[in-house]
């Protein structure tokens, strides 16, 4: 692999991508803030507010307290209330966001709810937010958490995909969101928090737009000036392996998907804290398909239509890299992307062919629809020379976890080590970016044995999502948890979890990142 043999300019669309909105952590009375909107909130179930909702209460005459008893507030999760002070307070208008019932509070109820607030505050025409930290008073959650997803849940659901369409860049945005914090002991805390929150945001906004944009845009040649700029933003070790450093690596696999399309394959490689071997090295490998026909096993027309997130892993670990490099995490991170384009045409690859991998395994293709795993298995592959502690791999990988997890639910969790499958789920727990463990069984084993090869690259019919892991774990000899995000990578409606906005979710961020801070 070389540093940086590749120079073609990507292209873009013309009318950019929204960015993030300004932020910050500042000490003070909510009441004062300088902003024209505040935003507080009310747990289920509670009569009389109290903390900094009780104060503001005071100040508008127990506005928030006659709502209660008229029945219009009640402070159920998703619930937003508007008060307008009328000049007993500097802000324009007052917000309360109902945090639903105190034994469910938690995390995720922190960030549906600020979410909520920040789109109610957006539909209002809002510019200035200021907002308490929910859940850090009488919520007893620790003020960074809280801290963190309460920005988090804002800056997340206030994420708009333009595109294109005419307009769109004129829409009401918020300019800036403060956290305002009364207590000094916990205001370094708060700051903390709001930071993680930026730089976390950031990094689920870049895989977000690299989903949201078309194929025509987002090819491999694309993904590789996304993570060269990343890595010139950030200081990351930046390094792409192109065809011709493929084939002399023996990448028989990845390199049989790219024979039926014009688009060159390639291996990009990031490193966080690179050279630093004082340091565990952890290596997170990504998914970069970015348009997958089905290759000669074509897929049907509707089936195709959303193959442009094929590469939502890829995009995943360079918003993952993002974060990790804006928060300077005190581990060693290397980020390995298998970007190639499946199409069918004279050169394609055939089912019945034999392939030889990275590793010497012999693969017989069955489908051609089952690439994925063939250009994943040869990354997985490649990353074993660095030693790693341990590998996460992120993956649109198979229709079968969609059959069985739904979309936009759960991502299907496998793991060769089960201290690693527990920092996943511990990871899961916390970002609510939820992954269900998987059986690794032997019959699925049996199911991708071949007459004519080491391994078939599918296992028939099903069990899909067990036999497409066992096919990865034949190339890992480390610890090793895959996670096959097929049905979280887009979604039409978050049905509550308002911070996931329609289009690309950015799923894998948010889980990786808490997993590599915990790590750290």
């Amino acid at each position: 692999m070389q540093n940086d043999p590749h120079r073609t300019q990507s292209t873009t669309p013309a009318t950019g991508l929204p960015g993030l909105v300004a932020s910050a952590a500042v000490p003070g009375d909510i009441k004062q803030a300088d902003a024209d909107t505040l935003v507080v909130n009310l747990f289920q179930g509670v009569s009389e507010p109290s903390g900094a909702t009780g104060a503001v209460d005071a100040a508008l005459g127990g506005a928030i307290t006659d709502l209660i008893a008229g029945g219009d507030l009640s402070g159920r999760l998703g619930e937003v209330a508007v008060l307008y002070p009328a000049g007993k307070l500097p802000a324009r208008r007052v917000l309360v966001a109902g945090l639903g019932p105190f034994d469910a509070f938690g995390l995720e109820a922190i960030r549906r709810a600020s979410a909520n607030a920040a789109l109610r505050a957006r539909e209002l025409g809002a510019k200035r937010v200021a907002t308490i930290v929910h859940g850090a008073g009488i919520g007893g959650v620790p003020a960074t958490e809280a801290a963190q997803a309460t920005l988090e849940g804002a800056l997340l659901a206030t994420y708009r995909f333009g595109g294109w369409r005419k307009g769109a860049g004129e829409a009401p945005q918020l300019e800036s969101i403060t956290l305002v914090e009364h207590d000094d002991a916990k205001l370094a805390s708060v700051e903390e928090g709001a930071r993680a929150a930026r730089a976390v945001a950031r990094g689920v906004a870049l895989a977000r737009d690299l989903v949201n944009l078309p194929p025509n845009v987002v090819d491999p040649d694309h993904l590789v000036a996304t993570a060269r700029q990343l890595a010139a933003d950030t200081g990351l070790r930046f390094r792409v392996g192109d065809r011709a450093w493929a084939e002399r690596e023996g990448m028989g696999a990845l390199l049989a998907v790219a024979q039926g399309t014009r688009k060159e394959p390639y291996v990009i490689e990031l490193e966080h804290n690179a050279g630093r071997d004082d340091l565990p090295l952890v290596a997170l490998v990504g998914k970069g398909v970015t348009f997958d026909t089905g290759g000669l096993s074509l897929k049907t027309r509707d089936g195709m239509i959303p193959m442009k997130a094929d590469m939502a892993g890829a995009a995943a670990v360079l918003g993952t890299m993002q974060a990790v490099a804006e928060l300077d995490l005190p581990v060693r991170v290397l980020a390995v992307c298998a970007c190639v384009e499946n199409m069918p045409d004279g050169n394609a690859y055939r089912p019945s062919d034999v392939l030889v991998a990275g590793n010497g395994l012999s693969i017989e293709v069955l489908s051609t629809d089952a690439e994925g795993r063939l250009a994943l298995a040869d990354a997985l592959w490649y990353v074993q020379r660095f030693a790693p502690k341990a590998v996460l791999d992120i993956a649109t990988l198979t229709g079968a976890s969609m059959a069985a997890m739904g979309r936009g639910v759960a991502g299907s969790l496998f793991a060769n080590d089960a201290a690693l499958r527990a920092r996943v789920e511990t990871a899961s727990q916390a970002t609510g970016e939820r992954v269900w463990a998987m059986p690794l069984f032997d019959e699925y084993r049996e199911a991708i044995e071949s007459k004519v090869a080491d391994l078939k690259n599918t296992g028939g019919a099903g069990g899909g999502v067990g036999t497409s892991a066992v096919f990865l774990e034949a190339f890992t000899d480390y610890p090793w948890a895959h996670v096959d995000m097929a049905g979280m990578e887009l979604i039409d409606s978050a049905k509550g979890r308002n911070y996931l906005t329609h289009g690309a979710t950015g799923y894998g961020v948010r889980l990786f990142v808490e997993f590599l801070r915990d790590w750290a």
